[in-house]
């Protein structure tokens, strides 16, 4: 099985390239990954043991529609541009593809909220993916402005989770 950082380096290779979809099957596991539009989808599933990478690949006469088709890039920005006016905000992302939860469990307190302030080593939220539960840390001191997603919403690689007005 890919380890977590194999996963995202074959998501930004994928992310960054015009390729639509892409198998990776080895050991019974299968890694499927869909980009779409504005979005890039990630599924894994156990399968038989069988081993194939096969990604289709655009031909160039096919490059200026796909083009076209994926404003990803431009979408992200827009929708966290609103609160971004001032140069002292920072953008805590999300480090992989995966599920955000705001707090340690359902029945307990969020980890920060509009307003709390942060060190360099709070941890503001936890990313699943595949199962594994990361803690995602600030990584900046201040206090956090705006709350960009919400609960159990699945995140892109490099989205923005959080402005936090440094200090």
């Amino acid at each position: 099985m890919l380890k977590i950082q194999e996963i995202r380096e074959i998501i930004k290779l994928i992310d960054q390239s015009n390729i639509d979809e892409f198998t990776y099957e080895n050991e019974g596991s299968k890694i499927k990954m869909k980009k779409h539009a504005a979005q890039t989808v990630v599924s894994t599933q156990v399968a038989a043991p069988a081993l194939q990478a096969a990604p289709q690949q655009a031909q160039a006469s096919q490059a200026p529609a796909q083009q076209a088709q994926t404003p990803a890039a431009e979408t992200k920005q827009e929708t966290a541009a609103p609160k971004q006016e001032d140069a002292n905000l920072h953008k805590i992302t999300s480090p992989m593809v995966g599920t955000f939860y705001a707090s340690p469990s359902p029945d307990q307190a969020a980890y920060v909220q509009e307003g709390d302030k942060v060190g360099e080593n709070s941890v503001v939220c936890i990313v699943e993916a595949m199962k594994l539960f990361n803690e995602i840390e600030a990584e900046v001191k201040g206090e956090i402005v705006e709350v960009l997603v919400d609960n159990g919403q699945l995140v892109e690689y490099g989205q923005p989770l959080f402005l936090v007005k440094t200090v």
